[in-house]
């Protein structure tokens, strides 16, 4: 059940982290790459191959391979820890925590499977990992909407100094942010689309969600734009209330996450204490473990569907 990520037919790029991760070694001799026996399903088979000598295979044991990394940055090096959301933010946060966020070490947590992105249930489900890890002190948050945006942030997190924790989306990701002459800049938010009835605030997939939403609203004379947010820590306040002071708007915060303690809590907080109130909705996933069964399906069930999300609008729109 691996993720089904269709973008409206856009093209593919096979495994844009390693590949990235890869060309951000070939110029930074610091950086190794660890995995929890996971190298295959997180692509950094693909580095492994090209760099064996700086590769470790730590196995099923997340603890001891964060740890292991904490260790490797204390000692000059730039480590890169991959594995599923799921095992970094329930099984290991402590050792996050403790080990590498207060001491601010070079360590680099790249984890597949974030949000509702298989279909195995709430074993493999991450879709409170942005909650659990927004407040860790130190931490930078990223959450990448496609190949471009993810081949982007890894050189980006590469260069930046400090522990990050991205979502991963994996294999064939589907590349839809080139044709918007986008660049990833750590920290800020990217305006995409402009529109005058609705602003979607999105970030990971659900900007792919979103822009393609914005494509069917057209057709019915609903004139959408789309902010892509794919730092969550630290967040682009000043371009988010911006955006979102601009009169007669449906704000719509959309993201493959909990409505609890992700992006759409962020927004509200920071739009209440700027004094902006438009009118605010969230798509996100419900408070509760979710089911297992094929992604289209579970998609459209939990309202991450590009027709969920234009059917909401068009309900929030009427009310």
């Amino acid at each position: 059940m691996i993720a089904s990520l269709d973008a409206g037919g856009a093209p593919t790029v096979d495994a844009p982290f390693g590949h990235a991760l890869n060309d951000a070694a070939r110029a930074n001799a610091n950086i190794v790459a660890l995995t929890a026996d996971l190298s295959k399903y997180t692509d950094l088979h693909v580095f492994a191959n090209a760099n064996p000598s700086r590769f470790y295979q730590m196995g099923m044991a997340e603890q001891v391979m964060l740890s292991a990394a904490a260790g490797l940055a204390r000692e000059g090096f730039t480590p890169f820890a991959t594995t599923y959301a799921v095992f970094a933010s329930r099984r290991a946060y402590d050792f996050i925590c403790m080990a590498i966020a207060e001491e601010s070490l070079d360590v680099k947590i790249v984890c597949a499977l974030p949000g509702l992105t298989t279909g195995y249930g709430p074993s493999h489900q991450s879709t409170e990992d942005l909650a659990i890890f927004r407040g860790m002190p130190n931490l930078t948050i990223i959450d990448p909407c496609d190949a471009t945006d993810i081949q982007m942030a890894t050189r980006a997190i590469a260069a930046h100094r400090g522990p990050v924790y991205m979502r991963l989306l994996r294999g064939k990701v589907p590349d839809v942010l080139r044709e918007y002459d986008y660049q990833f800049e750590l920290g800020r938010v990217k305006l995409l689309r402009d529109g005058a009835d609705v602003l979607f605030i999105a970030t990971g997939l659900m900007t792919m969600r979103a822009l393609q939403a914005a494509e069917q609203l057209r057709a019915d004379s609903i004139d959408c734009a789309v902010l892509h947010a794919p730092t969550i820590k630290p967040l682009d306040v000043d371009g988010i209330r911006e955006a979102a002071s601009k009169t007669g708007r449906l704000v719509v915060v959309a993201e493959n996450h909990s409505r609890i303690g992700g992006l759409g809590e962020a927004v509200a907080a920071e739009l209440m204490r700027a004094d902006i109130h438009p009118r605010f909705r969230q798509i996100a996933l419900p408070d509760e473990f979710l089911d297992a069964g094929a992604l289209p399906t579970l998609h459209e069930r939990y309202g991450l569907s590009v027709d969920a999300v234009v059917t909401r609008v068009k309900k929030w729109l009427e009310a």
